[in-house]
């Protein structure tokens, strides 16, 4: 994230604001539990998660490669995530509570995936930050990685926030 797009915060989020986006996400959103999505890091500045391979999400069976709509479910919601922190790093005077309800608004814009990779790998490392938090809409870019780390698709998208 660019420091002249959204400053760095000094801060880390209270224990109750990250176990209730995890509960949102890993629980609340039942296809996050479909795609096996879990949230390893939430700060303010971005989010990142993993997606463990498993037969329900091969796409091409001759490969085991996942299927490109898990690629781009998993992403949008890696965006989604780090929205939400974003708005709750920008609302740090409000209980984590009130903060957890600041999303019902957020959706999804416009979102772009690039696939540079067949995804074959163990598991997948999801992460995501935002570039622009504006009063109305937010930008974002994102990555998915194998196991080793290697890149193997980008994303950008554009969510609303209000």
């Amino acid at each position: 994230m660019s420091k002249a797009a959204q400053p760095t915060a000094n801060f880390a989020f209270e224990p109750e604001f990250i176990d209730g986006l995890k509960a949102i996400f890993e629980e609340k959103i039942v296809f996050n539990q479909v795609l096996g999505l879990k949230i390893t890091e939430v700060t303010p500045e971005r989010v990142a998660g993993r997606i463990l391979m498993k037969p329900e999400l091969v796409g091409h069976y001759a490969y085991n490669r996942l299927h490109g709509g898990v690629v781009s479910a998993g992403l949008d919601a890696m965006a989604g995530l780090a929205v939400m922190a974003a708005i709750g790093a920008r609302h740090m005077d409000e209980a984590p509570a009130l903060r957890l309800h600041r999303f019902a608004k957020l959706g999804t814009i416009d979102l772009r995936i690039d696939y540079l990779r067949p995804a074959i790998s163990e598991h997948f490392e999801l992460r995501a930050q935002v570039l622009r938090l504006g009063s109305r809409v937010a930008s974002i870019r994102m990555e998915m990685l194998d196991a080793q780390g290697k890149l193997l698709s980008t994303g950008a998208g554009a969510y609303i926030v209000s």
